[in-house]
């Protein structure tokens, strides 16, 4: 086993501290990272808060938007060396074969993908502990290259909240003579209008703040819609071709469901519990609701490709490991703009 360190709990009512963990002998086929930086994402909240849910009393590390440097390799690696810089998402392994798997929708995989915290390994059983920590095994398939012309503390969370966006980006064709609208100007919203606009859209901005305004014209909107105006709302029905929802409470999806043009898509990413509407709101215009989640190995290498080739990152406020309590307060309660990274060269390598 190799031993390195990670802030981790096992209670909810347990602030993450530092601890030596354990990781897994290198199999012929895995990467050991050094962390460089982690993303904190709502899911580590989340996690934290499901404790009690969970079987006996596992700890959880967490952290699953990372980047590192390679610092040693199992003996059938090929597509990295020691000293590579490189990227790891939510999902470090699937079952490779379904039908899914086979389409490089991994996200989607019927055996459902090995998650990288929170997981259970495929082949020992074992609970996958996450990126808060100095080091991590990985295989080598669910590693990426990472553009090295961008800072990488401003990369990590494009493993999560970017690909994430840029899924239904691509699926449903977003580029010139296109109008996409995004719902909410955080974490996920803010990186939609920035690949949107790279990608030749029209980025319409929907939000409950005119305050808002300035920042997502910073970021590339060409006009902003504010949700509480009605008669804005009004004259902007049907003509949003793509609305991507990144709205994290329970909402009107029917409001926006107007908003979308003729054979136009809404597609909800931010909210996970159920939602009512009226058929009418899809009747009118042939339109459609839909959902994504994450990404496939493919879109993740062309997404941190293409973030490469346009100059795109997050907006993030990096704050030393030792601090990582502090940015789960401040994320709870919503004080972030627009991701918060840890920089783990604080850590000890064990």
């Amino acid at each position: 086993m190799r031993s390195t360190t990670g802030y981790g709990a096992r209670r909810p009512d347990e602030e993450l501290a530092l601890r030596t963990i354990e990781r897994r002998d290198l199999r012929p086929d895995d990467l050991a990272v050094r962390v460089s930086y982690c993303g904190v994402c709502f899911s580590d909240l989340s996690a934290l808060a499901a404790l009690p849910d969970r079987d006996g009393n596992e700890l959880v590390v967490p952290g699953h938007e990372f980047v590192g440097e390679v610092v040693a390799t199992g003996s059938d690696v090929t597509r990295f060396r020691i000293g590579d810089q490189v990227a790891v998402g939510n999902i470090v392994d699937s079952c490779g074969t379904c039908a899914m798997c086979r389409a490089g929708q991994e996200n989607f995989c019927t055996e459902f993908p090995t998650l990288t915290y929170g997981g259970r390994d495929r082949y020992d059983g074992s609970t996958t502990l996450g990126g808060y920590s100095s080091e991590y095994v990985v295989r080598e398939g669910f590693a990426y290259h990472r553009p090295e012309n961008l800072d990488p503390a401003a990369v990590a969370p494009l493993l999560c909240a970017g690909v994430t966006v840029w899924e239904p980006l691509r699926r449903w064709g977003a580029g010139p003579g296109m109008t996409v609208g995004v719902a909410g100007l955080g974490g996920l919203g803010h990186l939609a209008v920035r690949l949107a606009k790279a990608l030749g859209a029209r980025v319409v901005v929907l939000t409950r703040s005119a305050g808002k305004a300035d920042d997502a014209r910073r970021l590339g909107a060409d006009d902003i819609l504010v949700t509480s105006d009605e008669q804005a709302l009004a004259r902007a029905a049907n003509g949003i071709d793509l609305l991507i929802d990144t709205i994290s409470a329970l909402h009107d999806v029917g409001k926006l469901l107007r908003l979308v043009a003729l054979d136009g898509t809404l597609v909800s990413l931010g909210y996970l519990g159920p939602v009512s509407l009226e058929t009418m709101d899809l009747l009118i215009g042939r339109k459609s609701l839909a959902s994504a989640g994450s990404g496939g190995r493919p879109r993740t290498q062309e997404l941190l490709d293409f973030c490469g080739e346009h100059g795109i990152t997050a907006d993030v406020e990096v704050l030393p490991s030792a601090r990582v309590s502090t940015a789960m307060r401040r994320l709870a309660a919503n004080d972030v703009r627009y991701r918060f990274v840890l920089d783990l060269s604080d850590l000890p390598a064990a």
